[in-house]
C-alpha cells in the first residue's frame, strides 16, 4: 500500500482520536450545569470501573489485532486473519457478557466499598444504580474492537475513525438529552438523570456497531476475494493464534488503563479520609473536581500534545528493529520534547487562570469557586506527568522494553495507595492531588531510567531544550500574571462567567502568543516539530506577501 495512503489513514485515525476526546472533554460542561456536583461524583463512581473493565475486557485488542492482521497479510495469508477476526470476535463477546455480569450484580457491593455510608448526599443505592446503568455498554464494546482492528490491519482507518465519532456524538447527544428531560422535564432525580447518562455509553456503542457493520457488509466481497486467491495458509492452531494476540495485546493496555486506577484509588479512599478529617460537606464538590470536572480541564493539553509525540512511535519501533540508532534517538527526543514544549506552558497558564478556567467552564459559584479554583490550581501540573507516562511506556513499547511498563505502573500505583490516606489527612481534599503528582511522577521517572540504560540514550538534549522551554514559559506567566493584574482593577472571575471567559481569552492570548512568537524566533518550533512548522512558514510569508 502506498505510504500516502498509510499516512493519510494515521492522520485520519489520529484527527477522529483527538476529535472524539476533545467532545468527551467539552460535553461536561452543560452536564455539570444539569447536574452539579453530587451528580459528577456519582458519574465518577459508575466511570471508574467500567473504563477498567473496558481496558481489561478488550486488551488492547485494536492495535493487537491491527498487528497481527497486518503481519499475515503481508506473508500473503488473508485466511489467518479472518480466523483471528471470527475466533476474537467470540472471545470478545464472552469477555464482554462476563465483564457485563461482574459489573452489573457486583455494583452493589462495589458501592458499599465506595461509601463508608450515605455521603454527602449520596446513598450507597445511587451509586449502584448508575453503575448498573453503565456496565449494560460492556456487552458491545469489546466485540466491536476485534472489528476496528481488523480494519486498521488492511491500513483501513476510516471505520475505527467514522465508527469512534459516530459513537462519541450520539452517546453526548443521548447523556445530554435524557439528563435535561429527567430534571428540567420530568422533575426527577439526579441519581435518575446521571443513570440514563451512563446509559448513554450502550446507545452510543449501538451506533457504532452500526457504522462498522455497515462497513462490513461493503466490503465482505473485496476481503473474501483476498482469501479465495491467495496461494499459502499457515494453518496455525487456534490456541497459537489466541497466543500470540495476547502477546501483542498485553503491553498496550497499560497506558489506558493508568489513569483510571490512580482515579479509583481515590474512589475507594477519599471519603473515608475525608470522613475522618471531618470535611463530609465538601466530599462531593471536591471528588467531582479531581474525578470528573477539573481533569477534564488538564487533559486537553495532554490529549494534544500526547497525539502528536505518539504518531511517532511506529516509525520509532521500525528504527529499533533495524538498529539505526541515530534515528531512534531523535525520534524519542522528538516525542518527549513535544511533551514539554505543549504541555510545561499549559501548565503554568491552567494554574495561573485556575479560578477563571473553573469559571469560564462551569460557572462562578460562590459557596464553591474558591475551593474548586484551588484544587484546579494543585491538579494542573499533573497533566505533565500524565503525559509523560503515556509517551515513555509508548516509547518503552518501540524499543521492545513494555513489561516493564508494568513495574513502572505498579510502583506508581503503590505510592498513590501508601500515600494517599495520609496525605488526605495532611493537606484536605488537595492531598489526593498530590499524592497523584507524586506517584506518577515515580512512574515516570522510572521509564526514564530504563529507556536510558536499554539502549543509552542521552537526555542532554532533552535537558537544553526544556531549560529553553522553561525559560519562554516564565516570562510568558510573568505577562500572564501581569495582564490578570492589570484587568483586575477593572473586571475579576467573580462578576460572572462571561467576564471570567473574557479574562480567560485576553491573557490565553498574551500568553500563548508571547511563547509562541518566542518558540518560533528561536527556531525551537522548527527544531522540535520539524516540517510541520513550514506550513507556519508559508502562513506568515502570504501575510507578508499581502503586506507588500
Amino acid at each position: 500500500m502506498a505510504t500516502s495512503t498509510i499516512l493519510r489513514g494515521t492522520l485520519l485515525l489520529t484527527a477522529a482520536t483527538f476529535l472524539s476526546k476533545f467532545l468527551g472533554m467539552i460535553y461536561v460542561i452543560p452536564f455539570n450545569a444539569l447536574v452539579g456536583d453530587v451528580g459528577g461524583t456519582l458519574y465518577g463512581f459508575a466511570y471508574g470501573p467500567y473504563n477498567i473493565l473496558i481496558s481489561l475486557s478488550t486488551i488492547g485488542v485494536p492495535l493487537a489485532v491491527s498487528k497481527f492482521v497486518s503481519k499475515y497479510n503481508s506473508l500473503g495469508d488473508y485466511e489467518t486473519g479472518r480466523r483471528m477476526f471470527k475466533a476474537g470476535t467470540t472471545l470478545m463477546a464472552v469477555t464482554g457478557v462476563i465483564a457485563f455480569l461482574l459489573l452489573f450484580f457486583g455494583a452493589e457491593l462495589l458501592a458499599k466499598v465506595y461509601l463508608p455510608k450515605d455521603t454527602d448526599g449520596i446513598a450507597v443505592s445511587d451509586v449502584a444504580t448508575v453503575i448498573r446503568m453503565v456496565s449494560f455498554a460492556l456487552i458491545l464494546i469489546p466485540g466491536m474492537s476485534i472489528v476496528r482492528g481488523f480494519f486498521q490491519g488492511y491500513q483501513s482507518m476510516g471505520p475505527t475513525a467514522v465508527s469512534q465519532v459516530i459513537e462519541q456524538i450520539v452517546r453526548i447527544i443521548f447523556l445530554l438529552v435524557s439528563a435535561h428531560v429527567v430534571v428540567n422535564v420530568l422533575n426527577g432525580t439526579i441519581t435518575t438523570a446521571v443513570g440514563f447518562a451512563t446509559f448513554s455509553a450502550f446507545i452510543g456503542a449501538i451506533a457504532s456497531c452500526i457504522v462498522l457493520f455497515m462497513y462490513w457488509k461493503r466490503r465482505k466481497p473485496y476481503l473474501d476475494k483476498q482469501v479465495r486467491l491467495q496461494n499459502k495458509s499457515y494453518e496455525i492452531p487456534t490456541s497459537d493464534l489466541f497466543k500470540e494476540l495476547f502477546r501483542y495485546a498485553g503491553p498496550f493496555v497499560l497506558v489506558g488503563i493508568a489513569t483510571p486506577l490512580y482515579q479509583q484509588i481515590d474512589a475507594l479512599t477519599f471519603a473515608r479520609a475525608m470522613t475522618a478529617i471531618g470535611q463530609t460537606e465538601i466530599i462531593s464538590t471536591a471528588f467531582s473536581n479531581i474525578n470528573l470536572y477539573g481533569h477534564k480541564l488538564v487533559i486537553i493539553p495532554v490529549t494534544l500534545a500526547t497525539g502528536l509525540s505518539l504518531a511517532i512511535i511506529p516509525a520509532l519501533t521500525k528504527s529499533f528493529v533495524q538498529k539505526d540508532k541515530t534515528l531512534m534517538f531523535n525520534q524519542i527526543n522528538q516525542s518527549l520534547q513535544i511533551v514539554m514544549l505543549l504541555i510545561v506552558p499549559a501548565v503554568v497558564g491552567m494554574a495561573i487562570l485556575s479560578f477563571e478556567s473553573w469559571g469560564t467552564f462551569y460557572g462562578v459559584k460562590e459557596q464553591t469557586i474558591i475551593l474548586n479554583g484551588t484544587l484546579l490550581r494543585w491538579y494542573a501540573p499533573v497533566a505533565l506527568f500524565f503525559g509523560l507516562f503515556t509517551v515513555t511506556s509508548a516509547i518503552l513499547q518501540g524499543i521492545n522494553q513494555q513489561r516493564f511498563a508494568v513495574i513502572s505502573l505498579t510502583a506508581g500505583l503503590l505510592v498513590k495507595g501508601i500515600l494517599n490516606i495520609p496525605f488526605i489527612h495532611l493537606f484536605g481534599a488537595k492531598g489526593a492531588i498530590i499524592a497523584t503528582m507524586l506517584s506518577v511522577f515515580t512512574a515516570v521517572i522510572l521509564n526514564l531510567f530504563k529507556i536510558k540504560k536499554s539502549i543509552e540514550f542521552d537526555f542532554n538534549q532533552l535537558i537544553k531544550r526544556t531549560m529553553l522551554i522553561t525559560i519562554f514559559t516564565i516570562i510568558m506567566g510573568v505577562l500572564v500574571w501581569l495582564t490578570k493584574t492589570v484587568l483586575s482593577f477593572y473586571i475579576t472571575y467573580e462578576d460572572g462567567r462571561l467576564l471570567a471567559a473574557l479574562i480567560l481569552v485576553v491573557c490565553v492570548l498574551v500568553g500563548g502568543g508571547t511563547y509562541l512568537w518566542l518558540s518560533y524566533q528561536s527556531t525551537l518550533l522548527e527544531r522540535i516539530l520539524g516540517n510541520r512548522v513550514r506550513i507556519i512558514d508559508k502562513f506568515l510569508n502570504k501575510l507578508t506577501f499581502r503586506r507588500k
